[in-house]
């Protein structure tokens, strides 16, 4: 492994990995903002929210024994 790391600056490999994961992170958070199911922003939009959102139907009262 050591000899790995004499071809390989380590600050350099871990700038790189720390731009490459920021960039993946962006990149998902900003895919799942341009969604309606998943924009924590803007919230749900369409019919699904409100089925979500819709209060619990009653049960109808049943006999105790």
């Amino acid at each position: 492994m050591w000899r790995i790391w004499r071809l390989y600056d380590p600050l350099r490999a871990m700038v790189v990995q720390g731009i490459f994961l920021f960039g993946l992170a962006a990149m998902i958070h900003l895919v799942l903002l341009s969604t309606n199911k998943y924009n924590w922003f803007d919230g749900p939009k369409g019919g699904a929210a409100s089925a979500q959102n819709a209060a619990m139907p009653v049960a109808a009262a049943t006999p105790q024994k």
